[in-house]
C-alpha cells in the first residue's frame, strides 16, 4: 500500500544519514522553471511510502503552470517565498503568500491551474501523495491554511509548525505527518526522531548551518536531506550566526531496511 522504490546502494543501514544538495537533481526543462528534486522524478529516492514527489519549484515572473489533470492525488503546496495564484475545477480559487499551506485533493478527476502573476520569484515545495485507497471515491477538494492558523512550540531554539497531523486544521487522505521548523539565527535545536513505525525523510529548505550526531558537526545547507530511523541517536541542527535555518520533517510509514 505504501510503495517506496528507493535506488539501490544510495541509503545505508546507518540510523542517521545526511545527504547534500547535489546528490540530487535539479531539473530545468524551460526558462522559466528550476526544480529540485528531493523525492521522485529523476531522485535516487523515487519514492517514500506513498509520498511520489517532494521537489522545491522556483517559477520566474509572469509564468507558471496552466491548466492541467490530476487524479489519485493528494497535493500539498508549502510556499517558501513571493506568491502563487491557484485555481481548479471545484471552484477553489486564491492566493498563497509565503507561509502558507494548500492542500488540493484530486479525487478522480480535477483540472487546476498554478501560476505566479507578479514580478518576482515564487518559490515553493510541492508535495504529491498518493490517496489513501479508501478515499478514492471522495469528490476532488481545495484546502488553504494561513501560518497563524498552525499549531506552533519551541523546541529549543526554534519555533516548529504542525503542518500535517498533530493537531493541524489541514485535512488529510494519506499517512504520514509533516512539521515545518525555524531555527533561530545562530541557534539550536533537537531533531524530533521518528515514532515507531515512521522514517524521517528532512529536507532542508533555507540558510545552512550545522547537522550534528555522532560528536562531530557536519555542515548542512539549502536542499540537503536527512533520514533517520526511529532507533536513531539524538541529534541537533544548528544555524549559521545572522541567518535562521528553515527545514521540513516529514514522518512516512517506515520506508527504509
Amino acid at each position: 500500500m505504501y510503495d517506496t522504490i528507493i535506488q539501490p546502494q544510495f541509503v545505508t543501514g546507518e540510523a542517521w544519514q545526511h545527504f547534500l544538495a547535489g546528490a540530487f537533481p535539479i531539473i530545468h526543462p524551460v526558462h522559466w522553471l528550476h526544480s529540485h528534486f528531493a523525492v521522485g522524478g529523476w531522485s535516487p529516492l523515487q519514492r517514500l511510502s506513498g509520498m511520489i514527489t517532494a521537489h522545491m519549484t522556483r517559477i520566474a515572473p509572469r509564468s507558471g503552470f496552466t491548466w492541467h489533470p490530476h487524479r489519485g492525488l493528494e497535493i500539498y503546496t508549502w510556499v517558501l517565498e513571493g506568491q502563487l495564484y491557484h485555481e481548479d475545477t471545484t471552484g477553489g480559487r486564491g492566493e498563497i503568500v509565503a507561509g502558507e499551506l494548500q492542500r488540493m485533493f484530486s479525487g478522480d478527476w480535477i483540472e487546476h491551474q498554478e501560476l505566479n502573476l507578479w514580478h518576482e520569484p515564487v518559490r515553493v515545495i510541492q508535495i504529491w501523495y498518493a490517496a489513501d485507497p479508501r478515499y478514492r471515491g471522495l469528490p476532488p477538494h481545495y484546502q488553504q491554511t494561513g501560518q497563524p492558523a498552525l499549531p506552533a512550540r519551541r523546541a529549543g531554539e526554534a519555533t516548529v509548525y504542525a503542518l500535517i497531523g498533530d493537531g493541524s486544521p489541514m485535512e488529510q487522505h494519506m499517512a504520514g505527518r509533516l512539521a515545518a521548523t525555524s531555527v533561530d539565527p545562530g541557534g539550536r535545536t533537537e531533531i524530533e526522531r521518528p515514532r515507531p513505525g515512521e522514517d524521517l525523510f528532512l529536507y532542508v529548505t533555507d540558510g545552512a548551518g550545522h547537522f550534528q550526531h555522532n560528536g562531530q558537526p557536519q555542515p548542512v545547507g539549502q536542499y540537503d536531506v536527512i533520514l533517520a530511523r526511529p532507533d536513531a541517536p539524538p541529534a541537533t541542527l544548528a544555524a549559521a550566526p545572522g541567518q535562521a535555518l528553515d527545514f521540513l520533517s516529514f514522518y512516512l510509514p517506515s520506508f527504509l531496511a
